[in-house]
Parts: structure tokens; sequence; C-alpha cells
């Protein structure tokens, strides 16, 4: 059985587009994960609710990840009444996997900043590492004046410089990682709907063949 760190990659995914698929397979590839799940929310307690139904945005995820054999899909987000916390979540997955095995919370930048106002965010690090997609242009160095001193603190006591160090301990460490850029938002591609632009080639053509079929977003 492997003891590679297993990716979790949580979000509303509305919809799923190549920079969350980007994200994934550089960090997999770089950081040499088991594989990367991926956690559609169901009901999201840090934003606004989903602009489609947690069963849309989960079927376009599996769309999505069709045919890679280091993507996988996870629904437990979507069957939770209420709202879901990651916290949970990935106390749901230290149980099942046990004690000993790494796992990885991979975020970008801008949702690592704002990691301290996540539910009991400081028990995220006994469950899992965190692992930060660093993009071109966001230089690290930066961070420090963004970032509230709690969560300055738990970054400077936990990065890891070697980011192959998470596979040696199940959780705990913080680790960077640069990634390339693809300046892609869920927010674009809905307002490209809503104006009858196409978004053709910022997401999966099955996942845009799904939204056109379903006539998603376009109010």
């Amino acid at each position: 059985m492997s003891t590679a760190p297993i990716g979790i990659l949580g979000g509303t995914f509305d919809p799923i587009h190549f920079g969350h698929l980007r994200l994934a397979q550089e960090l997999a590839e770089k950081l040499k994960l088991d594989h990367v799940r991926f956690i559609p929310s169901g009901t999201p307690p840090h934003r606004g609710a989903p602009r489609v139904s947690a069963a849309d945005r989960l079927a376009m995820v599996g769309l999505a990840v069709e045919g890679n054999v280091l993507f996988t899909v996870d629904d437990r987000e979507t069957k939770r009444a209420g709202p879901g916390y990651m916290v949970d979540t990935l106390a749901e997955l230290r149980a099942e996997v046990g004690a000993n095995r790494p796992l990885a919370l991979l975020l970008g930048a801008d949702a690592f900043l704002e990691l301290a106002t996540w539910s009991r965010w400081h028990e995220l690090f006994n469950l899992a590492h965190i692992v930060v997609a660093h993009r071109p242009g966001f230089p690290v160095g930066a961070w420090h004046n963004r970032m509230p001193q709690p969560l300055a603190r738990e970054y400077a006591s936990r990065t890891m410089q070697q980011p192959f160090a998470a596979h040696l301990a199940p959780a705990g460490g913080v680790v960077v990682i640069a990634i390339a850029a693809l300046d892609i938002s869920a927010t674009m591609i809905r307002d490209c709907i809503r104006s009858r632009a196409s978004p053709r080639y910022l997401l999966p053509d099955s996942v845009l063949d799904y939204i056109q079929a379903r006539r998603l977003y376009v109010q």
C-alpha cells in the first residue's frame, strides 16, 4: 500500500475549470501525491451560495476528472446537512486512512491567506499538511504583509523547506510549491455564459457541454 500523501482539493467548483485542474495536476506531480480527491462543497460556510445545485457541481467535477488516474471525486460534503467545514471533512478522512497516512490540503495562495477565518483552523494542522500553490507574480515574501499574526506564526514555525518532508509525517507542515499561472475564475466563466460569449478553452469541453445542455448560469 502506498504511503504517499493523499491530496485534498475542496471548493464550490461553480463550475470547475482548468485553473483547478492544472493546480491539482502540478501539485500531484511535484509533491508525488498518491492521488488528489476533489471534494465539492455542499453548503460552503465562507462564501455566498453556489449558483447551481450540489448535484450539478458534483456531476461537472466527475466529468472534468474522468480519465485522469491521479484524480478522484469525493461526494461527502454534498451529502452533508448544513454548512460543510473542511476541519470536519479532514477529521473523517483521517479516521478512514489511519493516523499515519499523510494528508495534504491543497490551497491557492489567496485561500491560504484567509485560513485564519476558517472554523477551528488551528485543528487543520493536526489533520493534514497545508500545501500552498504559489503563482508567479505573487512573491512569497509579500505574504507576510497580508497574513494575520496568528497565521504568520503558524507559517513561520511549520514551513517545510524540503517539500518531500510531507511524506515523512502525517500532518502539521506548510509546503509552498510554485505552479503555472492560469488566470481563470469561475466568475469569469459565469460572466461569459450570461453575456453569451463562449467560455471554451477555460474549462473542459465535457463540462461546457453539460452546462449548455442544462442551460446553467444563463441568468
